[in-house]
């Protein structure tokens, strides 16, 4: 599983790659992380599964939705206190709710 965090410039989103890859090692899952800003992201989102998205970059949340969907990549708006999550659980816990919705919608989509 790859996850993009993005940024604006890179700082903060690094910090939180690293703590939700720390989490998801933790708990033994095959999961990494890597940060990105918004003008890397046309690049770096052929790279992901999951796309986190800094909460200051709320305005550009449906264009990156919808670069995502045609691709199949789920999104996540990380909350605004996000940054205090130190041990990354709780964002890693945002990762899984994306994934598990992701699979149940593509499961639903197969049904049809």
């Amino acid at each position: 599983m790859r996850i993009l965090v993005v940024c604006g410039a890179g700082a903060s989103s690094t910090f939180v790659a690293q703590r939700v890859r720390a989490a998801a090692e933790h708990q033994g899952l095959s999961y990494t992380a890597f940060a990105g800003t918004a003008s890397s992201l046309a690049t770096d989102i052929d790279a992901a599964d999951v796309i986190l998205v800094g909460p200051h970059l709320s305005h550009a949340l449906a264009r990156i939705e919808a670069d995502a969907a045609r691709r199949g990549t789920a999104v996540v708006l990380l909350p605004s206190d996000i940054f205090t999550d130190r041990e990354g659980t709780r964002t890693l816990a945002l990762v899984q709710e994306a994934l598990a919705s992701r699979f149940d919608h593509l499961a639903r989509q197969e049904q049809d």
